[in-house]
């Protein structure tokens, strides 16, 4: 059975078409309005093996505040949704990923319950045209509205953009480790029988 799902939120903010492959090759189509968003995106996408495509129309004229956050909304939706009753899959997955001189952490649960813990900063406002704060604050919607735990770390670091990169590309590492299938794994991993 396939593992994915499509998602539309519509608000005077955003409007957001999303379709999301659990088991996929990769492939992205993804236009925010936001570049740098859209290769961070393109970059999760990728490395996670996840099939992605995307449309946001947001109220760039204001900021990119809407555009991100709700993205991340969207997204971890879409998430919770294509992983379904999660019977058979690792639930745990973790990365620590280099970009040049940064190093990131990423570690994930799928545990239904929503914690996020961030410990990084940037060195630059604006990646290209993506304000930095709202990188925690795109990884903070997913994570609720994944249900997920979801931490990230910098342990190194650097260039802002390397920084950001790392973030997304180990987010997907740790998240692809977290929904693969263990044939070990008959029913759920928990010892409370559901997550």
């Amino acid at each position: 059975m396939a593992r994915e799902a499509s998602v539309e939120r519509n608000t005077k903010e955003t409007e957001i078409k999303l379709k999301l492959v659990l088991d996929g090759r990769g492939y992205s189509d993804i236009e925010t309005g936001v570049g740098f968003f859209d290769h961070m995106l393109d970059g999760f996408t990728r490395h996670g093996l996840f099939d992605l495509c995307l449309r946001v129309h947001g109220d760039l004229k204001v900021d990119d505040h809407h555009t991100v956050e709700d993205t991340g909304i969207v997204l971890g939706t879409a998430i919770r949704e294509a992983a379904g009753d999660k019977k058979g899959i690792r639930r745990y997955g973790s990365c620590i990923l280099p970009m040049d001189e940064v190093l990131v952490l990423c570690a994930v649960d799928l545990s239904g319950r929503p914690y996020f813990s961030w410990d990084a900063e940037f060195s630059s406002e604006k990646i290209g045209d993506l304000s930095s704060e709202m990188i925690r604050e795109f990884f903070y919607a997913v994570s609720y509205t994944a249900g997920m735990n979801l931490h990230i770390k910098v342990l190194t670091g650097g260039n802002s953009h390397h920084q950001a990169e790392a973030m997304f590309k180990s987010f997907a590492k740790a998240l692809d480790q977290a929904l693969s299938f263990d044939t070990r794994i008959t029913d759920v991993l928990s010892t409370k029988g559901s997550l």
